[in-house]
């Protein structure tokens, strides 16, 4: 089992960065994938970004944050990043961290199908 523990969010203005981090411990030894999703009340948890833990290390972004967002890993350290540049009022939300096991599976769908756990989330807010 993995533990995930998301960091990093905040308050910004329109047009300024944040840096999220998710650090994963326990069972890290296996290829899998790990991802960004957030959520607004009354709104279905929507995938964001998600990265292949592997050598490959295959990157996918929602449209929406395409150009924006940066979705990266620190293997020796465990550690997922999300880079958010020109942040928008609608990209305020709760960004969860998440792992999916044994890949991220090319699509949404498929990555929660394959979904294993959930971070506790962080808030992200952003002002016009």
């Amino acid at each position: 089992q993995v533990q995930l523990v998301e960091s990093g969010g905040g308050s910004v203005q329109a047009g300024g960065s944040l840096r999220l981090s998710c650090a994963a411990s326990g069972d890290t030894y296996s290829s899998y994938c790990m991802g960004w999703f957030r959520q607004t009340p009354g709104k279905e948890r929507e995938g964001v970004a998600a990265i292949a833990i592997d050598s490959d290390s295959n990157t996918y972004y929602a449209d929406s944050v395409k150009g924006r967002f940066t979705i990266s890993k620190d293997n020796a350290k465990n550690t997922l990043y999300l880079q958010m540049n020109n942040l928008k009022p609608e990209d305020t939300a709760m960004y969860y961290c998440a792992v999916a096991r044994p890949s991220c599976g090319g699509s949404w769908t498929l990555f929660r199908r394959y979904l294993e756990v959930w971070g506790q989330g962080t808030l992200v807010t952003v002002s016009s």
